[in-house]
């Protein structure tokens, strides 16, 4: 089922999420859900609380670009209870990101190029490890969503005030895309 993405503005994007367990009601649909959801609105990563659920669940899926990028062929993953341990910020990278529950905003954010993580697999194994390239990108966006962060929060003061009226109105509901949304409503 193709779930509703909540948009800027709503509380729940707001709240620090609680780790998750095996024994949460219909996990394994749930995630089905999330991963038909991501596909259905061209995304490569979703977090819980973009969906309105405050738990630590992210699905990653690389594999929409493995015509660019062959390591990622078949890259579709879930992370239960997903942390970052370190950053490595020897390297840092700025690349331009948007996010799903913020339509029609793409601003560049400064991010290491490597973290250390935890998290459990699809299997509730856990796995501590370093991670580079784009999918810690990904990854660092999307745990941030788990922790009440979104990626505007990590640009500058100005860039943040220059799209101030862009927020205003997402916030507002006046905004465009093409996949099922959930504003706030007053």
């Amino acid at each position: 089922m193709i779930l509703p993405i909540y948009i800027y503005g709503q509380p729940v994007l707001r709240k620090i999420s609680e780790d998750i367990t095996p024994q949460y009601p219909e996990l394994e649909q749930l995630v089905k859900n999330m991963f038909a959801t991501l596909t259905e609105s061209n995304g490569v990563g979703l977090a819980a609380p973009q969906i309105g659920l405050n738990v630590r669940l992210v699905v990653i899926d690389l594999d929409v670009l493995s015509e660019d990028f062959p390591e990622y062929k078949g890259f579709r993953k879930v992370y239960y209870n997903p942390y970052i341990l370190e950053y490595d910020e020897a390297k840092m990278s700025s690349s331009e990101e948007g996010c799903l529950s913020l339509p029609g905003i793409q601003e560049n954010v400064k991010r290491p190029t490597r973290i250390r993580v935890k998290y459990l697999d699809a299997d509730f194994n856990e796995h501590e490890e370093w991670v580079d390239g784009y999918l810690a990108r990904v990854m660092q966006h999307e745990f941030d969503h788990l922790d009440a962060k979104l990626f505007i929060d990590r640009v500058s003061p100005l860039r943040r005030q220059l799209i101030s009226g862009k927020l205003k109105a997402i916030k507002a509901g006046r905004f465009r895309c093409s996949y099922r949304t959930k504003v706030v409503r007053k």
